[in-house]
C-alpha cells in the first residue's frame, strides 16, 4: 500500500483529490493535511511515499514544505498543485526538488501518471541508494594496524585530487580496495569508475579494448565501439596488473596520459578524454624497466602517489577484525546465524603463513564456517586449515 499525503488549504478539493487517487488505484491510501505547517507535522510524524501539495496556502505554503522535507526527509517525492498564476512559482518548485507540478483545476489522466511516474521515480532512487550501499560495503576496507592507518590517511590526502596513483602489493592483498576507495572519496565518485584487467586480455585486443575501435578496422569488428577510456570519460580508469601490458598498448596509454586524447583503433580522428588513472600491479616494475619489459616513462607517467599495501603477514593484528567482518558477511550472503571464532580459533589464525593474503583468509574462514560446529574452535582450525 502506497501512502500519499494531500497538502491542500481548500477542503472541497481536498476531498475530491482523495477520492479520485483512492477510486483509480486500490493500492494508494490517502491522508489529509488543510495547510502547510499541518501537513509538515505529518510529515514529520510518518514516512510517505508521495506528498500532493499545493503551493499557495496560509501558515506555511508548499515551496516551504518543500524545502523543510527535502531537508529531513529526502528521498519523498512531491508532486505541486499550482492555480494559473502560480506557473513561475511551479517551475520554481521543479528547481527545488519538485518532481512535478499539476495545475488548477487537474486534469485526471495526468494527475495519475505523475503519481505514477514519481513513485516509480522513488523506487528507482531507493534501489540505487541500496545499491550504492552494497558496493560500498563491498569495498570496505577493514583493519586498524598501524600500516592500515596509514593507507587511509595517505587515500584521504590524494582521493581529492587528480593525481594519478600506482598501487604495488601482492596478489590478494587488496590493491582494488584501495583503487575503489580513492575512486569513492575523489571529487569523479559520481561518474563511472571502469577496470580492466590487464593481465586477461589477450595482447592482440588490449588496444582495442582500451580505446576502442571503428566498423572494419580488423576481422570481427561489426560496428564502431567505444573503449575504456571513452567508457571512465569524467570519472576513473582503473588499470589492474598493468605490468602485463604490452609494450605497443603502454606507448598509446602514454600518449593518452600525456595529451588526454585517444584514438580508435583503425582511426585517425582525436577523441578528448577526461579521466584519472589508477594502476596497480604485483610486479616490481623498475625490474621490468631494467628487463626491457615496461616503458620507464609510462612508470613515471602512472607513479605521481605510490601506494604500497601490506601482506596480511606484515598486518597479523588485523586478522581478528578481518575473522569477524568476512564471518558476518558470509552469513548475511548464505541466510545462516553468524558463527562465532572462539580466542583460540583467532589466535591460531595470526600465526597462519598467509602467503594468499586477504582473500586466503576469506577462503579459510568461509570453511570454517560451513565445516564447524556451532562455534569455530582451535581444533576446527587445526583440522580444516593446511599448514
Amino acid at each position: 500500500m502506497k501512502k500519499i499525503l494531500v497538502i491542500e488549504d481548500e477542503s472541497a478539493i481536498r476531498r475530491v483529490l482523495k477520492k479520485i487517487i483512492e477510486e483509480q488505484d486500490k493500492n494508494f491510501q490517502v491522508f489529509e493535511a488543510a495547510d502547510g505547517e499541518e501537513g509538515l507535522a505529518e510529515i514529520k510524524k510518518q514516512d510517505f511515499d508521495l506528498v500532493l501539495c499545493d503551493i499557495k496556502m496560509p501558515k506555511k505554503d508548499g515551496i516551504e514544505v518543500l524545502e523543510e522535507t527535502k531537508k529531513i526527509k529526502p528521498e519523498v517525492p512531491f508532486v505541486m498543485i499550482s492555480g494559473h498564476g502560480d506557473l513561475e512559482t511551479a517551475v520554481e518548485s521543479m528547481r527545488k526538488g519538485a518532481f512535478d507540478y499539476i495545475p488548477k483545476p487537474p486534469d485526471l489522466n495526468r494527475l495519475l501518471t505523475s503519481l505514477r511516474n514519481a513513485l516509480e521515480h522513488k523506487e528507482l532512487v531507493v534501489e540505487n541508494k541500496q545499491l550504492k550501499k552494497k558496493v560500498s560495503k563491498k569495498y570496505q576496507m577493514i583493519g586498524s594496524s598501524e600500516n592500515m592507518e596509514q593507507i587511509k590517511t595517505l587515500i584521504e590526502r590524494v582521493a581529492p585530487t587528480d593525481a594519478r596513483v600506482l598501487i604495488t602489493g601482492k596478489n590478494g592483498t587488496g590493491k582494488e580496495l584501495v583503487a575503489h576507495w580513492i575512486h569513492q572519496k575523489s571529487n569523479r565518485h559520481r561518474a563511472p569508475m571502469v577496470e580492466v584487467n590487464c593481465a586477461a586480455i589477450p595482447s592482440e585486443l588490449i588496444e582495442s579494448v582500451l580505446f576502442g575501435h571503428v566498423k572494419g578496422s580488423f576481422t570481427g569488428a561489426y560496428k564502431d565501439k567505444k573503449g575504456k577510456f571513452e567508457q571512465a570519460n569524467g570519472g576513473t580508469l582503473f588499470l589492474d596488473e598493468i605490468g602485463d601490458m604490452s609494450l605497443s598498448a603502454q606507448a598509446k596509454v602514454l600518449r593518452a596520459l600525456q595529451e588526454s586524447r585517444i584514438s580508435r583503433v583503425g582511426s585517425d580522428k582525436d577523441i578528448k578524454v577526461d579521466v584519472r588513472v589508477i594502476a596497480a600491479t604485483n610486479k616490481d616494475l623498475k625490474k621490468e624497466i631494467d628487463e626491457g619489459k615496461f616503458r620507464e616513462d609510462l612508470y613515471h607517467r602512472l607513479a605521481v602517489i605510490l601506494i604500497k599495501v601490506p601482506s596480511l603477514n606484515e598486518r597479523r593484528e588485523d586478522v581478528p577484525e578481518l575473522v569477524n567482518h568476512f564471518a558476518s558477511t558470509i552469513a548475511e550472503e548464505q541466510g545462516i546465524p553468524i558463527k562465532k571464532f572462539s580466542k583460540e580459533a583467532i589466535d591460531l589464525l595470526k600465526e597462519y603463513d598467509w602467503t594468499g593474503n586477504i582473500r586466503e583468509l576469506r577462503n579459510v574462514v568461509e570453511r570454517l564456517i560451513i565445516l564447524s560446529g556451532k562455534e569455530v574452535t582451535e581444533a576446527d582450525v587445526k583440522m580444516f586449515v593446511a599448514k
